[in-house]
């Protein structure tokens, strides 16, 4: 072979390597061509300062993965991101259980989720419980009959939905057994009214002995440790859900899903930052692990209009 045929063939296997190289990103950054930027918002479980230096790693981690600028939607409660979801002002969201099941009604089924979280044991899930303060005489759900209790927000799965289900199913009606109800607005804000003694009672979240609202803020040094107790907890309730609207492209979903699942070993940092590194990863999730926490909003709903 001549050189010049040398060099035009060359020339030609680099042109067919070019064009076969150039049609994959091409078609991988569709969805980045329509939405070259996209909003993270999560729900209201700590005060905003936290949740912004908790979700900064990631925000970072999102930006490197998916190679869009991704940006920070705050609210001042769970029906903010709801919402948010619903406009398609969020792209990405963090919810609760309830809140997840909330936004799938309300988009009449256009929110899908994508992962749920695994504690260290592979479990999936988490619980609502009651708390009191540790030097209270209150030993059981029962001893709060006519006393003060603080959910954190309507929304909220094991700060609201859940204990009113799951107490409800116990013959505890929640609305004319406690002496008053309120809702705090977030979970810290439930634990530091406790500890004032504006409320005898609380509703909140719990994964485990080390690993609670109560202990979380023990860690970030809010309150000093040991001042609670648990007197009452829910069955078991399924993880809190990443979510997208189904109206985004497919292809985006699913870049985001495998994001989240490759974080914990992708990027430790974000992992430690987003779960205080006490939790096993992620595991992929549809809506038929939620779909009793749908019912269960559904039946809150209804005994509150027949009562």
């Amino acid at each position: 072979m001549t050189a010049t045929r040398r060099t035009l063939t060359a020339l030609a296997l680099a042109g067919v390597a070019a064009l076969a190289l150039g049609a994959l990103p091409t078609h991988a950054a569709d969805w980045r061509q329509k939405y070259p930027e996209v909003t993270v918002g999560v729900i209201t479980s700590e005060n905003e300062a936290d949740r912004v230096t908790r979700y900064k790693p990631v925000l970072a981690y999102f930006e490197k993965t998916l190679g869009v600028k991704v940006n920070w939607r705050s609210a001042t409660d769970y029906a903010g991101i709801i919402e948010g979801v619903k406009a398609g002002k969020i792209e990405i969201a963090r919810f609760g259980p309830a809140s997840y099941a909330k936004a799938w009604q309300v988009t009449k089924g256009a929110v899908e989720p994508l992962v749920g979280e695994l504690d260290k044991s592979g479990g999936f899930g988490y619980y609502s419980v009651a708390v009191v303060k540790k030097d209270s005489p209150y030993k059981s759900i029962e001893d709060l009959k006519g006393k003060k209790l603080a959910f954190a927000d309507p929304n909220s799965t094991s700060g609201h939905q859940a204990p009113r289900y799951f107490m409800g199913e116990a013959g505890i009606d929640v609305d004319k057994f406690f002496g008053s109800t309120a809702f705090s607005g977030s979970h810290e804000n439930s634990v530091i009214a406790l500890l004032n003694g504006t409320f005898d009672g609380i509703a909140t979240a719990y994964n485990s002995e080390d690993r609670n609202t109560m202990t979380r803020m023990e860690g970030k040094k809010m309150i000093e440790p040991g001042q609670w107790r648990v007197i009452w907890k829910s069955p078991l309730l399924p993880s809190s859900p990443w979510a997208m609207s189904t109206k985004l492209p497919q292809e985006m979903r699913n870049d985001v899903k495998q994001a989240l699942l490759k974080m914990k070993d992708a990027d430790p940092v974000a992992w430690n930052s987003l779960t205080d590194g006490k939790a096993g990863g992620y595991r992929a999730v549809t809506h038929s692990d939620y779909e009793a926490i749908v019912r269960m909003i559904k039946a809150n709903l209804a005994n509150r209009k027949s009562s």
